[in-house]
């Protein structure tokens, strides 16, 4: 993941008018509680009556291959409605004076410029030392996050992870079998990646055993690609927004997020409160300015990741603070990329898709077990790294997959919570 970098106008924006997420007051909370969240927005933005709103609950196809958002309509014409009591949001272009109308409206309680979320990795992608055709490599830090002795208790076979990146490419030999579903909230794109970020991601959780490539940390889970972010590597909060939503709807476990930025609006925190409330485990990126930790991770119900090298030493990129959680490798990764390949990258991106795979190993051991108790189970059973105990740059310290996937401690009893 790297840092934000401004741009003048977000994709979906014109000079004249520009996209914004509106958060409406719950429905007994309005003055008008009869009225639908669209027929509110009509009164005070009559120009959203040109739109097309999709629900982001039915908005999906959910088989692989599904085309997303029809590819010719503009950005500026797609609207979002979400759904959610605690998080009753509509994402969509306005003119200035409609967004000075939403404000002043007594059903709204904000509304916020969308801005750019980003996923890039720290350097440029290798291609050396791909592993052989006719063998299958183990990458290290798959061994590092003692994945491999995990196997013979859960290899994640039905937990469902889902990747908000740039799409995957479910064609990739060492990706098909797991990847159950594809969806684009990218308005003009499929959900294929057409930038590596996303498939070198979902490589690292889930590539299968089958005797070629490379193998991920939970080799049998259910992977599912929702693109949120453009092939150039950045796509709008809104977009992210309705992503989480769809995975709400479509019960989704784990949220695997390799992005972030800075200036994130508070749509995006009360959709992953939204998502944890529903009893899904949401884990992202620390960041890579090697300082403060961005958004999503920085949030109280998100889990965020920060990078270690092969010696178990924080990468001089890695973000760190009273935010980080959890560490795992991120510095020289191998993983699968689009059209057959593989390919090594750095970033806390890549470290961020180790969790989620542990996560899925380890709900597969506890299947009667809730987010939080799995969250808890990762925290109590890390590796320790830094000083003892807690601390901002390994926060409690290297996932250990085995450690969590095989402990005894009753989940019912667990009072934990870091």
């Amino acid at each position: 993941m790297a840092r934000a970098r401004k741009t003048p106008v977000a994709p979906g924006e014109t000079q004249s008018h520009r996209s914004v997420i509106v958060t409406f007051k719950p429905k007994d909370q309005r003055r008008n509680k009869s009225a639908d969240k669209l027929e509110i927005l009509a009164d005070s933005a009559p120009s959203c009556r040109s739109l097309s709103f999709y629900d982001v609950a039915g908005s999906a196809e959910f088989a692989v291959g599904a085309r997303g958002l029809p590819p010719s309509m503009p950005a500026d014409k797609v609207g979002y409605d979400v759904n959610l009591y605690e998080a009753p949001i509509v994402t969509l272009s306005l003119s200035d004076a409609e967004i000075k109308a939403l404000r002043d409206n007594p059903n709204i309680a904000k509304v916020e410029d969308d801005g750019l979320a980003y996923a890039l990795p720290v350097e440029d992608l290798l291609f050396e030392g791909q592993p052989s055709v006719q063998a299958e490599t183990v990458p290290f830090g798959i061994q590092q996050v003692k994945a491999p002795p995990s196997w013979g208790c859960s290899r994640g076979k039905g937990i469902k992870v889902a990747v908000l990146d740039t799409g995957i490419d479910w064609t990739h030999a060492d990706l098909s079998v797991n990847v159950k579903g594809a969806v684009s909230f990218v308005p003009g794109e499929t959900p294929m990646d057409g930038n590596n970020h996303g498939t070198h991601c979902a490589g690292t959780i889930a590539a299968p055993i089958n005797g070629v490539g490379v193998v991920g940390v939970a080799p049998e889970a259910s992977v599912y690609a929702v693109k949120v972010l453009a092939n150039n590597g950045s796509g709008n909060y809104s977009w992210i927004i309705a992503g989480i939503n769809w995975c709400i709807q479509n019960k989704m476990q784990i949220i695997s997020m390799s992005l972030g930025g800075d200036a994130a609006p508070a749509a995006l925190e009360a959709m992953c409160n939204a998502a944890h409330n529903a009893g899904l485990l949401v884990i992202a990126a620390a960041g890579n300015n090697g300082g403060a930790v961005g958004a999503p991770a920085r949030y109280r119900n998100v889990i965020a990741v920060s990078a270690i090298d092969s010696s178990n030493v924080i990468a001089p990129f890695s973000s760190r603070g009273p935010e980080i959680e959890l560490c795992a490798p991120g510095v020289q990764v191998l993983s699968t990329v689009p059209g057959g390949g593989y390919g090594t990258m750095s970033g806390t991106s890549m470290a961020c898709p180790h969790v989620a795979g542990a996560a899925a190993v380890i709900w597969g051991a506890h299947r009667f077990a809730n987010n939080l108790a799995i969250w808890n189970l990762m925290a109590r059973t890390a590796d320790n790294l830094g000083p003892p105990g807690w601390d901002q740059r390994y926060g409690y310290g290297r996932i250990d997959v085995d450690q969590a996937a095989g402990a005894m401690t009753p989940l019912a009893a667990v009072p934990f919570r870091p």
